[in-house]
Formats: C-alpha cells, sequence, structure tokens
C-alpha cells in the first residue's frame, strides 16, 4: 500500500534524540527554547511558544486573546475537528461560513457578513498547504477591529507574496503530527509578533505559572518536551528540502491528470506557495466513476487515497446547536474532493502507479 502520508526520519532526529536521552533534561528546557526561536525566525514571527500538539496551541492562542463565552469565533466547515473543539473548549460559539470553490478555503466576502457584535476573533485555516486570502481577511478585520489567529496546521512554509503562514494573524498555530510536513511526533507551535501574548501564552501552557509555584493565572499543562524539540530542530532544517519534493510531486500528478475528464487539480492563486500538506483533487460528474468508487478503486489497487474530510463540521452533532449559514459550496465540494498520496517519500514508481489507477477508465 502506498501511504497516504510518511514522516521523513533520519540518523540526524535519531542522534538529537538519543543526545537529550543521555542528557537526563526530557521536559520542557533549552531546546525547546532553541526550537521556539528557529521556527519563529523561520516563519518570520518575532516569537513563538511551543505545545504538546496543535490542538493545545489553537486553546491557548485563542484563550491568550480573551475569547470565552458569550463569544463568537467565525471559520471553516471545512477542516479536522480540532478547529472547532478549540473554540468550544474556550466556551465560545463557531460561526461556520462557506469556502471558495476552488481554493476550498474560507471566503472572506461572507467573513464580513458574518461579523455582528459578539465576533471576538477569525479563525481562518489554511487547508491542505493552501494559505487562506490573507490579504482580504486582514483588511476586514482591521476594519471591524477583530482579531485573526491563523489555524495554520496544515501550512509550514506556505506563501503569499512571500510572506509565510505564521506571520499573518496576531497568532498562528501549527501541528507537527506526523502526517504534516514536518514532524515532532506530536507536537505544536504558536507564532506571533506580540510579546504580551507570548508570554501570555507561555502562562497558559504551563499551569498558570510564572517562577516556580508563582502563579499569574489559570493554566494548562501542555507543555512540549526537549525529546520532541529536538526531532523539530532536526526536521526544520531539512522542511524547504521536504516541501520542495513535495511541490514536484504534485507538478507531476498535474501534468498527468491534465486530461483526464471529471478530475480536477488543486488551484493555486497567483502568488501564492502551495506547500501539499495534502494533494487534493475535485471529482466532478464527467468523470467515470463517483467519487466514492473511485477511492475503493484506489485502495483495492494499493493506494491509500483519504477523504479530508468526510463531514463538515458543522454537521458533527456536537456542533449542529449552532447556527449555520447556507454553505452550499462546502456541501458540494465535500462530496467531490479526495487526497492522494504525495508526501516526499514518493518514488516516481509510486506516482505512476497512482496515475494509472485514476486514468485507467
Amino acid at each position: 500500500m502506498i501511504p497516504i502520508a510518511k514522516p521523513t526520519i533520519g540518523k540526524e532526529e535519531e542522534k538529537a534524540v538519543i543526545k537529550i536521552i543521555r542528557s537526563g533534561k526530557l521536559v520542557q528546557g533549552e531546546k525547546v527554547e532553541e526550537f521556539e526561536k528557529k521556527f519563529a525566525r523561520y516563519c518570520g514571527a518575532k516569537f513563538a511558544v511551543a505545545t504538546d500538539n496543535g490542538t493545545s496551541a489553537l486553546i491557548v492562542a485563542l484563550t491568550s486573546v480573551g475569547v470565552g463565552p458569550g463569544d463568537e469565533v467565525i471559520t471553516t466547515p471545512l477542516s479536522f475537528i480540532a478547529t472547532t473543539n478549540a473554540i468550544v473548549f474556550t466556551g465560545a460559539k463557531p460561526v461556520f461560513v462557506d469556502i471558495d470553490p476552488d481554493t476550498f478555503n474560507i471566503d472572506p466576502e461572507l467573513v464580513e457578513r458574518a461579523i455582528t457584535k459578539k465576533t471576538k476573533a477569525i479563525l481562518p485555516v489554511h487547508l491542505y498547504g493552501l494559505m487562506a486570502d490573507m490579504e482580504s481577511i486582514n483588511k476586514i478585520a482591521k476594519k471591524h477591529n477583530r482579531i485573526v489567529i491563523e489555524d495554520s496546521a496544515q501550512a509550514h512554509g506556505a506563501e503569499i507574496r512571500g510572506k509565510r503562514a505564521g506571520s499573518w494573524g496576531l497568532a498562528a498555530c501549527f501541528s507537527f503530527y506526523p502526517s504534516k510536513n514536518m514532524t515532532t511526533s506530536e507536537g505544536g507551535m504558536i507564532t506571533t509578533n506580540s510579546k504580551q501574548l507570548a508570554e501570555a501564552c507561555k502562562l497558559i501552557r504551563n499551569q498558570g505559572m510564572g517562577n516556580q509555584y508563582q502563579y499569574k493565572r489559570i493554566g494548562y499543562n501542555f507543555r512540549m518536551t526537549n525529546i520532541e524539540a529536538a526531532i523539530g530542530v532536526e526536521q526544520l532544517k531539512k522542511l524547504e528540502k521536504m516541501n520542495r519534493a513535495r511541490a514536484k510531486n504534485a507538478v507531476y500528478l498535474n501534468k498527468k491528470f491534465a486530461d483526464t475528464k471529471g478530475v480536477v487539480t488543486p488551484k493555486v492563486p497567483k502568488n501564492y506557495r502551495h506547500v501539499y500538506h495534502q494533494y487534493t483533487l475535485k471529482i466532478d460528474d464527467n468523470y467515470s466513476l463517483s467519487r466514492d468508487k473511485l477511492l475503493t478503486k484506489l485502495r483495492k489497487n494499493g493506494v491509500d487515497a483519504r477523504i479530508y474530510y468526510p463531514k463538515l463540521l458543522s454537521d458533527e452533532p456536537f456542533f449542529k446547536q449552532y447556527d449555520r449559514g447556507e454553505l452550499n459550496i462546502a456541501k458540494s465540494i465535500h462530496r467531490q474532493i479526495l487526497s492522494l498520496p504525495i508526501h516526499p517519500s514518493l518514488t516516481r514508481q509510486d506516482l505512476d502507479k497512482i496515475v494509472e489507477v485514476v486514468n485507467e477508465t
């Protein structure tokens, strides 16, 4: 089976982890600080705060800006459930708005229409490795004096006009789960240009504690370990190379599917850099099979294709209590999308096998 994702782990990560284990300094410490500084620099942000996973990063970031009961947070219905879970855990209400039919990301025009007196923040998701329209979203947020927090869990290294994900919002949140463009095994990161926000995030992730046993607020235990950070430092060195490999694979697949009826390859707006966390096709009515039948065919032929995501967040039982817009585009698109393997470990033989199964009629 050609896997949908595969972390690229080498001897460098092994040596770094062994060094930490032998040092005995396993919990959050100097290696975490090193990783934070290097990751902030990579994103073009002044500060970074590491957490134990991407969901924690979202909860900490939202909490740090004061999102809580009675507030609304505008977001997309097409994302992993962590995006909405984080909003609900703060006590706030998620407000879902529809997506752009080409990029699958949140539609800025609809974001502006959804703003109310209760809106505290806008939480766009950079889905599949392509950034949401942050230029438009930031203009809207500035006009209405609202906070923007980027869900960058799938967008390590993605760019608009050379400006990277993680440097557009008041804060941004990343995940380092093994399927992501880089990994720490588990782990998350918050980036920001605000020293005040960074300090608040550090307190929240560490039981609200400043100096030992001196508590400044209520907090959580959301700390990253030195072991995870050691992996992260080495992975960050490889990230650009791995992203280029993903992009190269995408160019190859795009070319092979260019004349395939009913297969719509990923669209990348001008001046955007897509880092292809997922390579997601749209299978429309002109294709010879339904999307679900193609998925079955791919898996029977050894290709671990997936649907990200088979259900809109707005349709999950936990979130049905919240008001939802029409979401007509999202409802249509999520029945057509299909993700194929795109990770750096794929061989040309793997890619050709994927192409053969999709193009076989």
